[in-house]
């Protein structure tokens, strides 16, 4: 299997490293010369190219899957709109146009798409109801990835990562130091939200479908930050409610609704479609971060 991982970060150098050990050919694309390098050292080839640049992704090889996995760096709408959709039709039309186009794109969306349902349990078949300008570009750049690939005849899988955590963005201190606002967490480790993409493009499951990548157990942002003062032996945080979060009146009307948004988020699908967790819940995907802050402490 021949697979390029377009925006081969966080989650596409994980998804490299899983590939190549499955001895599949792999190439990367990033931009600058210390992501070049990462790619490199998973044993994929690096290729220099922006998504947004049709002349430059034609240096990528001829491949059976595209994986878009683009971030946008982080900043707003605008960004992410260049990336997200213009990037993505981008690549699209200069991969579909070639004479051996891929079979399949899996594009890396997120949950911030469904918007608030006040806590209550959401799937694939949920509506979505984005709240910000950048969730609204998310959305849209999902029927991109269905649709639009679809027109140009590659199958589109959208892969709807929860919130990604592992090695380098435990963010203890975060939890730990308090205070914490309450809502709830949907998580999934970085080697499972890379595994979900490798087993999805090696057992040719969820083609032309969306699936939603979070792990076992969604939980309250207190709860969780209870449980990890307490492994890490610390004293619980403080806690305060939304309301006097919202008080504090120092936020952006994006942060704002995004403290308003309350969901969690079901992986019944992905569970059907026969994934495997290595890491079910965060109480086994936060006990490298833990053991590594007790032994710190000592």
């Amino acid at each position: 299997m021949r697979v390029a991982i377009l925006g081969c970060g966080y989650v596409g150098l994980e998804l490299a490293r899983t590939l190549v050990a499955d001895d599949h050919d792999v190439w990367g694309v990033r931009r600058s010369d210390d992501g070049l390098a990462a790619v490199e050292a998973t044993g994929a080839e690096a290729v220099r190219a922006d998504v947004t640049d049709a002349d430059a992704l034609a240096s990528v090889p001829d491949v059976d899957h595209v994986v878009f996995a683009a971030s946008s760096g982080g900043r707003g709408a605008d960004a992410a709109r260049a990336v997200f959709v213009e990037g993505l039709r981008t690549a699209i039309d200069q991969f579909a146009a070639r004479d051996s186009p891929p079979e399949r794109l899996v594009y890396t969306s997120s949950t911030g798409v469904y918007g608030d349902h006040g806590g209550d349990f959401v799937d694939e078949s949920t509506p979505l109801d984005p709240t910000t300008d950048k969730t609204r570009v998310l959305a849209e750049a999902e029927r991109v990835a269905r649709e639009y690939a679809a027109e140009r005849g590659v199958e589109g899988t959208v892969t709807r990562f929860a919130g990604l955590y592992g090695p380098d963005r435990y963010r203890l201190e975060r939890y730990l130091n308090g205070p914490v606002t309450a809502g709830y967490l949907n998580m999934v480790h970085r080697d499972d939200a890379a595994g979900v993409v490798a087993y999805l493009l090696e057992t040719d499951r969820a083609r032309d479908d969306t699936v939603l990548v979070v792990d076992d157990e969604p939980v309250s942002k207190h709860e969780f930050a209870d449980w990890l003062a307490d492994e890490c032996g610390v004293p619980r945080p403080e806690k305060r409610t939304k309301e006097e979060r919202l008080d504090v009146g120092d936020l952006s009307e994006a942060a704002r609704r995004r403290i308003l948004t309350s969901k969690r988020c079901s992986n019944d699908r992905l569970r059907d479609l026969g994934y495997s967790f290595a890491y079910p819940t965060y109480r086994e995907g936060y006990r490298a971060a833990i053991d590594a802050y007790r032994a710190g402490d000592d």
